[in-house]
């Protein structure tokens, strides 16, 4: 057998700019981070239609802005608004939207396509990003608390098939990330909470410090206070960016993921609720479902799976739905289908993140069944302790 191998090495700047008003004209970041390339310039934006529907005067503040700078930098459309929230990944369709667009208007590969959305409209037009002229230049402005801490910082892309979430996607590390602040004022408080369930995550796994300040800044963070807020986005970002960076697999080809702490139950949980229950909803039931698992298998004392609890609840999540405990026809809880699915995702063995300490996460390749169903039901206890407490102390 004849055989040449070469080991091909990619280098890639992963840049997040944390910003206000990136879209004033007097704001020259944006102009800035586009000339930064080689490129004429030319710029398609996607926006998300929630968003728009949100701030009425985007869209127009968008185009007003490359109006005042000219200076090498063409829209060559008005934004494109697409369909935000879970539906926009349900189909191909507006990824193809999206290439008929970027046909159309001679975007190239040293062109650029902007996404202003949240983090569904991110994955989706990422794909689309990534997959035209077999990659385009894609920057994320996301707008939401979950996607600035989280997944629009991530080199990942895709829209959901079969069922399943992230069926069809790529790895795309993008050319900047953005993070506008100004752009969650108008966010709806479930939403706005949404993103703080990743930063306990990755406080969980990666930083005892960070853990202990959020703990510190609760009782802000459930009240939205600014500064906490922005506080938080900044390090779960900072986080995730070291992650990816330094993890030597920043594109998954190994089993382990240690940033999907939680997220085996989340996405099954997601798919039974037919997508109702939001992501960082379904995240901090999943986290707390290993959390307590990681206590009753024997890994982590009891005094810190509280911790983690109390830190959940205390920022306004609930953490137990009654999908926890749906069956299918052979009487078996349906979440734990997710295992499997999760696995199959992942590729290779199964691998999943517990904890031994508050900052510090560990793998395991199999689960135990009944220890799964245990935590459940202790979920289900402990919600239905706090309902009868809270229906006694109102007045």
């Amino acid at each position: 057998m004849n055989l040449i191998e070469r080991t091909i090495r990619v280098n890639w700047q992963h840049r997040v700019v944390f910003a206000d008003d990136i879209f004033s004209p007097a704001n020259k970041g944006l102009h800035d981070i586009l000339r930064g390339g080689d490129g004429p310039g030319r710029v398609l934006i996607v926006l998300d239609g929630d968003l728009a529907a949100a701030q009425p005067g985007l869209a127009g503040a968008i185009t007003n802005y490359f109006s005042a700078h000219q200076d090498g930098l063409t829209l060559v459309h008005p934004p494109m608004i697409c369909q935000g929230g879970e539906q926009t990944k349900a189909s191909w369709s507006q990824v193809a939207e999206i290439h008929a667009a970027i046909n159309r208007h001679h975007i190239d590969r040293h062109s650029y396509l902007i996404a202003v959305g949240g983090g569904a409209l991110l994955d989706m037009a990422g794909l689309a990003a990534a997959t035209a002229h077999r990659g385009v230049r894609h920057v994320r402005i996301p707008t939401t608390t979950l996607s600035q801490c989280d997944s629009g910082v991530g080199v990942k892309n895709g829209i959901n098939a079969f069922g399943k979430k992230n069926f069809i996607g790529t790895f795309a590390p993008p050319f900047a990330v953005i993070n506008d602040f100004a752009l969650l004022g108008t966010l709806p408080e479930r939403d706005a909470r949404a993103g703080f369930v990743e930063a306990v995550k990755v406080a969980c796994i990666r930083s005892r410090e960070f853990f202990e300040t959020l703990e510190s800044d609760a009782r802000a963070l459930a009240k939205f206070e600014a500064e906490p807020v922005r506080k938080l986005i900044r390090c779960c970002a900072e986080l995730h960016a070291n992650h990816i960076a330094t993890s030597g697999d920043p594109f998954e080809f190994g089993s382990a993921r240690p940033l999907d702490f939680g997220h085996w139950a989340a996405h099954k949980l997601e798919q039974i609720s037919n997508f109702t229950l939001r992501h960082g909803e379904a995240v901090a039931i999943g986290v707390a479902l290993d959390v307590i698992y990681s206590r009753r298998a024997g890994f982590l004392s009891a005094e810190n799976t509280e911790r983690v609890l109390s830190l959940l609840e205390n920022l306004g999540y609930e953490l137990f739905i009654a999908d926890l405990v749906r069956e299918n026809e052979r009487r078996e809880l349906l979440v734990i289908e997710g295992l499997e699915e999760f696995r199959e995702h992942l590729g290779g063995t199964l691998a999943i993140t517990l904890l031994k300490e508050i900052g510090q996460g560990f793998e395991v390749s199999e689960m135990n069944r009944t220890l799964i169903a245990e935590a459940i039901n202790e979920l289900q206890a402990r919600h239905q302790a706090r309902q009868r407490n809270d229906s006694t102390s109102e007045p």
